[in-house]
């Protein structure tokens, strides 16, 4: 409908990028800040939870720098898989969750993590 739109992709990926690198890294550094209070409040160890928090914080400043930037991407998937399986099946949260901590917006983060997965960051990187 809005053919002319479509010379913003690339600054719409970036803008994505940015994002998702500013989500992961915050996440990640509340992993490491207290990961002694996080690991209980997420039910894994504490060393489970140091390097959860560091691949957030490497993943999450790889795809918004656009380095290496499929790898981050799929790198954090995993990480969102997860959380989905373990809000799933572990805590039995449903798809919306009770006051929005459902799996749904682990999923969303899946979805935008493939999306910069598959087109390789767009052309605003500094790495391919």
């Amino acid at each position: 409908m809005f053919p002319v739109l479509s010379r913003f992709t690339d600054i719409g990926i970036l803008l994505l990028r940015l994002m998702v690198g500013v989500v992961f890294v915050s996440s990640g550094y509340s992993h490491l800040k207290d990961p002694e209070g996080r690991s209980k409040s997420i039910g894994m160890s504490k060393g489970f939870t140091v390097f959860l928090g560091m691949a957030e914080v490497a993943g999450g400043l790889g795809v918004a720098a656009g380095v290496l930037t499929q790898i981050a991407a799929f790198g954090l998937i995993l990480i969102m898989l997860g959380a989905i399986q373990k809000k799933m099946f572990v805590w039995h949260t449903g798809f919306w969750g009770e006051k929005s901590s459902g799996w749904h917006y682990d999923l969303i983060f899946v979805l935008m993590n493939l999306l910069i997965a598959f087109t390789d960051g767009g052309s605003y990187v500094l790495v391919k």
